[in-house]
């Protein structure tokens, strides 16, 4: 198959997958249940998109790991996301540091 022939299969199911929801849900959805359930979908695939690329884009998954509890634990306390990102940096760093000294990474 060419590179055009992926290209247009791409770009029709990125299509339907926008227009689907416009054509089966014309009616304001009134179950709560369903409501709560789509509101949190991006949430969920946002944390199944990120969640593994956390553990493995570092040089090991402890450092990955350090860098995630951080993460948790001062968003958890409502930080900013700089205060986030810069202390989970530091956290992999320090940890991968302390990996390479105590000869484990």
């Amino acid at each position: 198959m060419s590179i055009y022939m992926y290209i247009a299969a791409m770009a029709l199911t990125t299509y339907l997958i926008r227009l689907l929801p416009m054509t089966l849900f014309r009616k304001p959805i009134r179950s709560r249940f369903l409501k709560s359930f789509l509101h949190y979908v991006p949430y969920a695939c946002l944390t199944a998109m990120t969640f593994p690329g956390i553990l493995t884009s570092t040089g090991s998954v402890i450092s990955g790991a350090a860098a995630l509890v951080i993460a948790v634990i001062l968003a958890y306390r409502g930080k900013s996301l700089i205060t986030v990102a810069l202390s989970s940096s530091c956290a992999v760093l320090i940890t991968e540091g302390i990996l390479s000294l105590a000869g484990i990474g």
